[in-house]
């Protein structure tokens, strides 16, 4: 019997529409021009570049010495390096850490809070478990989705990052749940499915782009919890 389910964050909760919009405007005002599609689409591939070089056994955000905010300016760094501009400087790295740390910055994507309260009165124990950083908890306030979890977990308070068991154990520990009893759902193939898998519980693929996984979004997620298929 299924007795809670967790959850990704970003791509999966939540999303940024407005990413090369702020990006283009606080470098803009930073002497640093660059259109919104193409900062759009460079903080995308530089995240992907650094994500390659983090080990998920050591949280990128706590192994970095200066923390969250060295480890974002050193994206913001890399960035720079691949416009081929000067460096934008710690102010604007301030500045944008500060823009992405509220609710201005991101969407709740229009189901979920319905889905969420579904599950809820099913009676399932809600909880999120998200490679992010110390913004986080403020972040959830932010968008009221804070009362609807029970239970977060992230990467910087962990020490740890998805796909290494030990984000998953320490959600199990709190759920204080057998691994099989919880079903965990996210938009990345390892980072999520195979992480959770790893330690014994269940997963689903959420694909929202190309639908090339369980789940397209999480309207029928309540539906198919109920009819046994997870």
């Amino acid at each position: 019997m299924l007795r809670a389910v967790t959850f990704d964050l970003t791509g999966t909760l939540i999303h940024a529409p407005r990413l090369g919009d702020i990006y283009s405007e606080v470098l803009g005002r930073h002497g640093v021009k660059v259109a919104p599609e193409r900062a759009a689409g460079l903080v995308r591939e530089v995240w992907r570049e650094l994500d390659c070089a983090a080990h998920p056994a050591h949280d990128r955000f706590t192994a970095h010495p200066q923390g969250a905010r060295g480890w974002w300016r050193r994206l913001l760094e890399r960035f720079c390096e691949r416009l081929e501009a000067p460096s934008a400087g710690p102010f604007a790295a301030a500045e944008l850490f500060e823009r992405f740390a509220g609710p201005d910055a991101w969407e709740v994507y229009p189901e979920v809070g319905e889905v969420l309260a579904e599950l809820r009165r099913l009676g399932l124990t809600l909880g999120l478990i998200s490679n992010w950083d110390e913004r986080l908890p403020r972040l959830l306030g932010g968008l009221d989705l804070a009362p609807l979890l029970d239970v977060v977990v992230y990467s910087q308070e962990v020490g740890a990052e998805k796909p290494h068991q030990r984000i998953f154990t320490a959600a199990l520990d709190r759920l204080d749940l057998p691994p099989p009893r919880v079903l965990h759902v996210g938009d990345r193939r390892r980072q999520d499915v195979e992480g959770a898998r790893a330690v014994g519980m269940r997963a689903l693929l959420l694909s929202r782009e190309d639908g090339d996984g369980d789940l397209s979004d999480l309207a029928r997620l309540p539906s198919r919890i109920s009819n046994g298929r997870w």
